[in-house]
Formats: structure tokens, sequence, C-alpha cells
């Protein structure tokens, strides 16, 4: 399964007898457990209630894991580099993608790639474990929660569909870092907000983020951080689209009818900038949406911005995206659109 498609996010694995390390893990989770001293809470906890209970921090995280896929981007936003990340897609110098590098500030992050392995966390002595988004068991939580603090994204939110703000302000509250969070998301909610003053004529407009991957077609919803993109500049989903999807972030379409497509701006989400099978695709060329030029392709690093949906990614997306959605959007279907053009998706 390919994890950019799969949210995009690896789903959660079932655990079994072989996630059973041995004498190494029991020896360091054992010796954690045991050095674990039960405190009362006091009125300066930090609290948090989610999905798989609650989570106390007697004060505010400096040394911080993160296993959420995308949670790299709020910390360093926030001023505090991970001392460990979670690999996701994409081959960037410590799992660090380029609108995210600047706020490093020197750090170098290990790298937790596939499945969590506990001994690497309880040696990096965290204390705080950030798993919003990790696709984590409630037994693995329990586990990682013995080794520090661990946060969970609240209860009632989707695993991997907690809001860019939810996140970035949550992750404050977690850094003694609230007045930041809220400096960062009024910048990203600005510059969205400055972009729809420049086009008002996309207020209420229809608009999809499309994907076409190992011979599937679909869209994403508005559940989506691809889609969600889109709402933040004024356009809508179509109620079929959302229909179709069922409150899944992704609604797949039928190879013959692609009719769902058809609308004022189509965006085509890939993790490849070559997208041949695209470009060939037969029912697309039917599509009015492509033949009046109103298509616009997001390749391999603006499709990650998307796909991360973070408080430092959106900007990075929307600096690559707007001149070309205003360019397909201009009401001249002679108007040639670059990423279209480039990919081979101009008519």
């Amino acid at each position: 399964m390919t994890p950019f498609f799969s949210h995009g996010r690896p789903t959660a694995r079932t655990p079994s007898a072989s996630d059973d390390r041995g004498p190494t893990r029991r020896a360091v989770l054992g010796g954690l457990a045991a050095a674990l001293v039960a405190a009362p809470a006091r009125a300066a906890d930090i609290r948090f209630e989610h999905v798989f209970g609650e989570t106390v921090l007697a004060r505010p995280a400096t040394r911080v894991v993160s296993l959420g896929f995308t949670t790299q981007d709020p910390l360093l936003a926030l001023g505090v580099p991970p001392v460990a990340v979670r690999a996701w897609f994409g081959d960037q110098p410590n799992s660090i993608w380029p609108w995210a590098q600047p706020f490093l500030d020197g750090a170098t992050p290990t790298v937790i790639a596939g499945e969590v392995a506990m001994e690497t966390v309880a040696s990096l002595q965290p204390d705080l474990i950030v798993a919003i988004g990790s696709g984590i068991t409630q037994d693995e939580y329990a586990i990682l929660s013995q080794i520090a603090p661990t946060l969970m994204q609240p209860p009632g939110a989707a695993t991997y569909a907690l809001p860019w703000d939810e996140t970035t302000r949550l992750l404050g509250r977690a850094l003694g870092r609230e007045t930041l969070a809220e400096e960062r998301v009024a910048q990203t909610r600005q510059l969205f907000a400055e972009a729809r003053a420049r086009h008002p004529d996309w207020e209420g407009r229809s608009a999809i983020a499309a994907y076409h991957f190992g011979g599937e077609t679909g869209a994403f919803t508005a559940e989506d951080t691809r889609g969600r993109f889109l709402t933040e500049l004024g356009f809508r989903t179509p109620e079929a689209i959302t229909r179709l999807g069922g409150g899944n972030f992704y609604a797949g379409l039928s190879p013959e009818d692609l009719s769902p497509l058809d609308v004022d701006l189509l965006v085509w989400v890939s993790s490849l900038d070559a997208v041949p099978d695209l470009a060939a695709l037969p029912m697309r060329r039917l599509l009015r949406a492509h033949a009046q030029g109103r298509e616009v392709f997001a390749g391999a690093l603006t499709a990650g911005a998307l796909s991360f949906g973070s408080v430092l990614s959106l900007p990075f997306a929307l600096s690559q995206l707007e001149s070309d959605i205003a360019l397909a959007l201009d009401g001249d279907p002679s108007t040639r659109v670059s990423s279209a053009d480039r990919a081979g998706l101009a008519p």
C-alpha cells in the first residue's frame, strides 16, 4: 500500500506475537515501568483528554519524540525541534520537507521508519511522545506511556483527520507556547484570507482535488487535507463527492464515469511529477474541465505539502498553486496553465 494515497497515512497495524522482540524490549520497558511512581495531580498540571484516556504533563515538554506522520511540522513551527520523527513518504533529509527545514535550527532528529521501535523511543529519553495521527493501537499507547507521557488526538477525532489549527494549538499547550501557536495559526489563516481577497470570484465555485493512482481514479473529500485546502480558499466540494465518499477521506470513481470530476476547478494531486497514465486517461479527455483548460497539477513536492496539511506546509502549497488556479479560472480556455502543461494534461 502506498502511504501517499492511504490518507494519506499508513493504516494502523494489528499487533501479533511476532511483535515481542525478546528480552531487550522486556528489559527496557519493564525497567521503565518499575521506575514509575504514581503522583497526585496538581493544579499546575497540563491535562489532555484523548481517545485513549488522559495525559498529564507536570511541566511544558522540551524533549519530544514525534510519532505522528506529520506532527514534526507544528513542533518545528513552535520552536521545539523533535529529537525523533516518524518517516512517512518522500526522500527528504531527516524526513523533514523543504517548507519545515528552515525551522530545524541545526537539529538532526532520529528517523523512525516503519513500525515504532519502543527501544529506540526509550533510548531518546523524551519528556513527551506526540502520537497524534500516528495510527498506533491502544496496546502500543500503553507501552509508550510507560516511557513518557503520550499525546493522542482528542476524543471523537478520526486518527488522521485532526485539523491543522487544532493540532498546532494542542501542541502549543503541551509545549507551554500557546501564544506562539495562536500567532502561527493566525499567520497561516491570514495568507489564505489574503488569497481569497485577491480572488473573490473563487468563492462558492466547485473544486475537487483528484487522484489517479494504481489504475484507480477518485477525489478527496472535504474531510481530507487536500480537499480542505480548496475549501480554505473559498471553493466548495460538490455534494456528489461527499455522498460517494460515505464518510471516508476519498471517493473512488468508476473508470467508465468520471463525470463527478467535471467541476469549475480540477486539481490533480500526485506523488509523481511524471504522470503518463493520467495524461492518457481516456475519460478525462471528455471532461469540460479538461477541454476548457481548468485543470491544475500538483506534483510530488506540492502534493506532499497538501498531504501534510500543516501550519507550515499549507502556505507552501498556496504559494505553488495560487497563480495556476487563477490561470485555470480566468474564463479563457486558451490560457495555458503551466503545471498542466508540464504534466502533459493541457488540452
